[in-house]
């Protein structure tokens, strides 16, 4: 079993995480650089040096096992973070070359997607020789890789107490949204308010890891949660069903869910407005090219 990491063993990591990345050997070659025979060997013996079954691979074509999504996961953290560290190291010889991760909340609407490729091709034009990793994570992920050196930038809405240790950039955008369930579901007639005869306590609700418990109450009125999704994806399937209420951004029924008849409930009740924001970790270098690339990520956004 490894029990200290050795330069050999990096290139070994190097070599799973592109396999994994590519989600096969084969794809992986033009990656690497590498002949899949090689690759194969790299990857027996990594496995061999963690003693660990790190993935399958035959007629049944590539796969990677329980313990190889976590050693994939693990290593993701390993590279983004020392890529971040040699990014920054390179800053302060006024050298602004490498790679930068930029972490976006998962469930952001697609117009934010295409506003931050404009501003990414934007940046990758005004500075030579950078690469930019985007990644997504869940809503209660985001202040921790902020937090982790994991990544350079974040971009999420975020409703929680703000730490002193993360630098937030004012986006100028906020995500409205409200209380919805669906067409069947027996709230579905009271779209502009709630009969006083009507307690909503009394009917399931999903929550959203992470978000603050605030958005659940409105004056006196509390939301009945019964169980939590990690996403508002999650959440939209959840309502769905037709057994929760759930809240949404709006932007969700004009995009992903558009045509599925959702009903807002309760009128102005549980409305919510996010601020969106562009976050760093207070460790975080922010040089020039971070600088521009949040400067050009809040002007597409508000363009959109």
């Amino acid at each position: 079993m490894l029990n200290r990491l050795q330069e050999s063993d990096i290139k070994l990591l190097r070599v799973f995480y592109a396999v994994a990345s590519c989600n096969g050997f084969t794809a992986a070659e033009p990656v690497l650089r590498m002949q899949r025979p090689n690759i194969s060997a790299a990857i027996k013996k990594l496995e061999e040096r963690l003693d660990l079954v790190l993935c399958h691979r035959g007629r049944g074509g590539f796969q990677m096992t329980k313990e190889g999504e976590v050693v994939f996961q693990e290593t993701k953290r390993i590279f983004n973070s020392f890529d971040n560290f040699v990014f920054n190291l390179k800053s302060l010889h006024d050298d602004y070359s490498g790679h930068i991760t930029l972490v976006m909340m998962a469930g952001l609407p697609l117009s934010y997607h295409l506003a931050v490729s404009k501003s990414v091709k934007s940046t990758m034009k005004k500075f030579n020789d950078i690469h930019v990793n985007i990644q997504t994570r869940l809503y209660n992920e985001v202040e921790h890789v902020a937090l982790s050196g994991e990544c350079h930038l974040v971009l999420s809405t975020y409703d929680m107490v703000k730490p002193e240790s993360v630098t937030f950039h004012p986006v100028d955008v906020a995500c409205k949204g409200r209380l919805y369930c669906a067409p069947a579901h027996p709230l579905a007639k009271y779209k502009d308010g709630l009969p006083a005869s009507i307690n909503i306590s009394n009917y399931p609700a999903i929550g959203i890891s992470g978000l603050s418990s605030a958005n659940y109450i409105s004056d006196e009125v509390r939301m009945g949660i019964q169980t939590f999704s990690d996403s508002y994806d999650a959440c939209l399937s959840a309502v769905m069903t037709g057994e929760y209420v759930g809240l949404l951004p709006d932007y969700m029924l004009t995009n992903q869910a558009a045509g599925l008849g959702l009903v807002p409930v309760g009128g102005s009740m549980f409305e919510f407005s996010h601020d969106l924001f562009v976050m760093n970790g207070k460790n975080t270098r922010l040089n020039p090219v971070l600088r521009h690339l949040i400067k050009e990520i809040t002007y597409f956004i508000q363009q959109v």
